[in-house]
């Protein structure tokens, strides 16, 4: 037997000892249940708070053990969150058998509600230009009144729930936007707004031009929001609209961007969304709050039309252990999925999440202390097997372990399928936002999303054996994997991943070490197409490079010295700067950081501006024009940043791949990687991914 099917083998027999050991205590919940029950099979709960509460209640009676809330099929539609606390421990909350659960946060629209405008006084939202196939919804009549709100969103924006949304068919609707499916260059700005990130907080609006000719037909200015990159490619923004002087062709924005307005760059561009006039392609949506109407495009044929309305996460555990949450689709919600707080060996499996507004999971330490006045850390729970897709932020929130001591969280994302994330929020909310001490994200695949597929702080994290493509498709200075601007962060590991075909458009990168980033270890992946410049290191040292294979790149490395180089760089490591307050944080010059990291302790004694001890040993470059991209200024430029040894081989012929033609990037036993390189081992290109047979 292989390790992987004793593997399989061994998680499905404890499975199955877990769910027959919570035999014993079963309670049942039907959707369909009118109301009272018993809990038993024949006569279930009608809620799952009310399976909750009856379980809270036989352990005050004495009945200790594993208990599971088996969830009969239907549609479970969730108002409120379902909390659980450290009293409902030792607890399975899945479906029975192989039925369908979905938590819905929508209410669905009877098919009969649905109506034609044309023929009606509502009909100038219509036309034959537009196909005069417009419909809409009299949500006031059906005493739908919750419509949520727009605000504004991204680059460190706070999180808010999304306003309504409509899915059609399971699928999410477009708020009406215009243009389509690109974007328009900002023109001449007139007045950049408040800057706050020059300590402006006066609030200001941007004003700025526009060319196109399109505006003058939008009779609801005050209405209107624009999404896009005001100034700078990696810092998205949602922000309304104060007026449109059609004469002058001029925007004014209600509120200003944080690093204020600027045209000239390629990213430099807007679209507008909330235009009732611009409804002209088929799911696209414009609810009239004032009159409580919903008006949709009609995509063709139209089955199951759902609004969101769940402001709240479907469930919130806070200080609970050994709690297990299988088999469920999550769906339609203006925030997150799940939320974990300071849990123990909790588990998330083989669920699905999607059409949310905001993650799909969080994983976190406690922020309101449990019954005993502590505040719990995160530790061991996982996210397994589960399917993350169409959330207007990142995917998981991974969190747990504590940086003073670094002691590990041991939180996991495993074997998970998460991809179109960032619907709402574009950048810096990654399919796994990892951070603490010791977690780790494996086995995973990522894909389609403007920006970071994983973001990174922390300590001693593991990335391994995953699948990472399409992501920074429209994002400018940007990593696949992204962390930066914090030396203490060492010890993180990346191996074994496939990370290919992503955006080229700007300065694109597969892992990126960003303004100083010190002390990773990237070992035994593949780049393939992978960005702009596969590896960018910027600035930071003890960054290490060994075993990977490097595949049609323009460039494979680039490095630089900008902490000494660039005026915007140097005040990072100023006294007083950045930096100097983020290793005041941790004491990195005493134990256990001075033990862990010894370069770490004599940082400002070894000219912490000059990138050093970044070693690039035993990989592979196959079909690579320039194989490092050294980008240099000052006294210094002379020195190199990196150790390059005499191990790596640079060819331009296949080096004997089974298949580079259909990305089958194992390499041969007789390749001539093996003998140009002699240390070089095998890559297990065939384990990278998503595992089929768990």
């Amino acid at each position: 037997m292989t390790k992987r099917a004793f593997r399989s083998s061994f998680l499905l027999l404890l499975s199955l000892m877990l769910l027959s050991c919570a035999e014993r205590y079963q309670v049942y919940v039907s959707a369909r249940a009118e109301g009272g029950g018993t809990g038993s099979k024949k006569d279930p709960f009608s809620t799952i708070e009310a399976a909750r509460d009856h379980v809270r209640k036989k352990r005050v009676l004495g009945e200790r053990g594993n208990y599971a809330i088996i969830l009969r099929e239907g549609d479970y539609f969730i108002r409120e969150a379902l909390r659980f606390t450290e009293q409902d421990s030792g607890l399975q909350i899945l479906p029975y058998r192989d039925e369908r659960v979905t938590f819905k946060g929508s209410i669905s629209i009877d098919p009969s509600s649905i109506l034609p405008v044309s023929g009606t006084e509502k009909d100038q939202l219509s036309g034959e230009e537009k196909g005069g196939d417009i419909l809409m919804v009299p949500l006031k009549e059906l005493n739908i009144t919750d419509y949520g709100t727009l605000h504004p969103v991204g680059f460190q924006r706070p999180v808010t729930p999304a306003g309504m949304e409509l899915f059609i068919d399971g699928q999410p609707g477009q708020l009406v936007r215009w243009p389509n499916d690109s974007m328009i260059a900002i023109g001449k700005v007139l007045d950049r707004g408040a800057v706050a990130a020059e300590g402006d907080q006066s609030n200001r609006g941007a004003v700025f031009t526009y060319e196109t000719e399109q505006p003058s037909g939008w009779s609801t200015p005050e209405e209107i929001w624009i999404s896009g990159y005001f100034r700078y490619g990696w810092a998205d923004d949602a922000i309304g609209l104060a007026s449109i002087d059609t004469v002058k062709k001029m925007i004014t924005t209600l509120h200003p961007h944080r690093y204020g307005f600027e045209s000239g760059k390629p990213w430099s561009r807007w679209y507008a969304y909330n235009v009732k006039e611009e409804m002209d392609m088929a799911g696209e949506y414009y609810i009239d709050r004032e009159e409580g109407i919903l008006y949709f495009f009609n995509p063709g044929s139209v089955g199951e039309i759902e609004l969101s309305l769940l402001e709240e996460p479907f469930i919130v555990m806070n200080g609970s252990v050994d709690v297990t949450i299988r088999g469920i689709l999550f769906e339609n919600s203006r925030l997150n999925g799940v939320e974990l707080q300071g849990t123990r060996r909790c588990i998330i499996k083989e669920c699905t999440f999607r059409n949310l507004g905001g993650y799909a999971i969080s994983i976190q330490d406690s922020t309101t202390p449990s019954a005993d006045g502590m505040l719990l850390a995160s530790r061991e729970n996982g996210v397994v097997n589960c399917t993350i897709h169409n959330t207007g932020r990142g995917g998981v929130i991974l969190s747990g372990g504590d940086r003073q001591t670094l002691e590990p969280g041991l939180n996991y994302v495993e074997n998970c399928s998460i991809h179109d994330f960032n619907r709402i929020a574009k950048t810096y909310c990654g399919a796994v936002t990892i951070s603490g001490v010791g977690n780790r994200i494996t086995h995973n695949e990522i894909y389609n999303s403007p920006h970071v597929a994983i973001l990174l702080t922390g300590n001693d994290h593991l990335i391994e054996y995953n699948e990472i493509d399409h992501v920074c498709l429209e994002t400018d200075d940007v990593g696949a994997i992204y962390y930066g601007r914090n030396p203490s962060e060492r010890g993180n590991i990346v191996r074994y991943n496939y990370i290919h075909d992503l955006g080229d458009n700007f300065r694109t990168t597969a892992v990126y070490h960003d303004d100083g980033a010190c002390g990773m270890t990237v070992h035994g992946n593949i780049f393939y197409r992978a960005g702009r410049f596969p590896v960018l290191i910027g600035g930071g040292s003890d960054n290490s490079y060994t075993n990977n294979i490097f595949i049609d790149c323009q460039v494979a490395i680039k490095v630089d010295n900008r902490m000494e180089a660039f005026e915007w760089a140097k005040g990072m490591i100023a006294p007083g700067g950045v930096i100097e307050q983020r290793l005041a944080e941790i004491r990195h010059d005493q134990p256990p950081y001075s033990v862990r990291y010894p370069e770490l302790a004599n940082y400002w004694n070894e000219d912490p501006a000059f990138p050093k001890r970044n070693r690039v040993d035993r990989n592979l470059f196959v079909n690579v024009n320039q194989v490092i991209l050294k980008v240099h200024e000052g006294v210094n430029a002379n020195k190199p940043f990196l150790d390059f040894t005499r191990d790596n081989w640079i060819t331009h012929e296949d080096p004997g791949f089974v298949d580079k033609e259909n990305q089958n990037f194992t390499l041969r036993p007789g390749s001539a990687v093996f003998e140009k390189i002699p240390r070089f081992e095998p890559v297990p290109f065939e384990k990278m991914g998503r595992e089929t047979d768990q």
